[in-house]
């Protein structure tokens, strides 16, 4: 792999383009659903492992998810050049540029969980309000604190989200540093935020459905889902 010299510039695209990613997904997985369910099931499992760990093993669980994030792109970029993929291609970034993904990590870390403790403080000054108030009014009160917190958090979340989208991609294709390259992410995610909007609608509403059979519909969604994302890569980082 030879990383082009990048500027991290990007265009914009038609609304309906989140459509043909989500096809452009799909027609990854159905190139080599073996690679992907294995490396998926792989990267469920190390996920869960290390999650089990209270507290650390939440944080660096979000530490690693721009090192595997980097590693889908990877097998989605093979399959895109007509290579044959390895599920040894979810390691990719930790071969490649590894510290600075990392460094992706701790940013996106820091800002889910400072957003996670702003909404703790909404919701526990609403449920001590609710304590003092009284029964009836306290639990409008309360009811109030965690609406308030989790519209707090999806509207934080989202320059979050945005600015560690395209950010492993360009890390790794490109030897972008971790903050250029979160830069130019949040860039191009405002710049297309019509076509991320309703990408991100239809992922909830899959990630949904995925979850219901006791998660196994992940195993479908998550390369769907990053073969999607790298074809949005490909598509506003023209040129990629």
């Amino acid at each position: 792999m030879v990383p082009s010299r990048f500027s991290g510039a990007s265009r914009e695209v038609d609304a309906g383009a989140c459509f043909d990613w989500l096809r452009q997904g799909w027609a990854m997985f159905m190139a080599n659903p073996g690679i992907w369910i294995g490396a998926t099931i792989l990267l469920l499992v190390m996920l869960m492992a290390i999650s089990i760990v209270p507290v650390f093993g939440q944080i660096a669980a979000h530490l690693l998810v721009p090192l595997f994030g980097a590693g889908m792109v990877t097998i989605c970029r093979r399959l895109a050049n007509g290579d044959e993929p390895e599920i040894a291609d979810l390691f990719a970034g930790f071969r490649h540029n590894a510290g600075q993904l990392v460094m992706v990590g701790v940013f996106f870390a820091l800002g889910i969980f400072g957003i996670a403790f702003m909404a703790f403080l909404l919701v526990s000054g609403g449920v001590l309000g609710g304590v003092v108030t009284g029964k009836v009014g306290g639990f409008g009160v309360a009811l109030g604190g965690v609406m308030l917190a989790g519209l707090l958090v999806l509207v934080l979340s989202i320059p979050v989200i945005m600015a560690t989208w395209f950010a492993p991609a360009l890390v790794l294709f490109h030897d972008m540093q971790p903050l250029d390259a979160m830069k130019a992410s949040f860039a191009a995610g405002a710049k297309n935020l019509l076509p991320m909007v309703i990408f991100g609608i239809f992922l909830v509403v899959a990630l949904f459905f995925a979850m219901l059979p006791i998660g196994l519909g992940l195993l479908l969604l998550l390369p769907v889902f990053s073969g999607a994302v790298y074809a949005s890569y490909r598509d506003i980082f023209s040129g990629t």
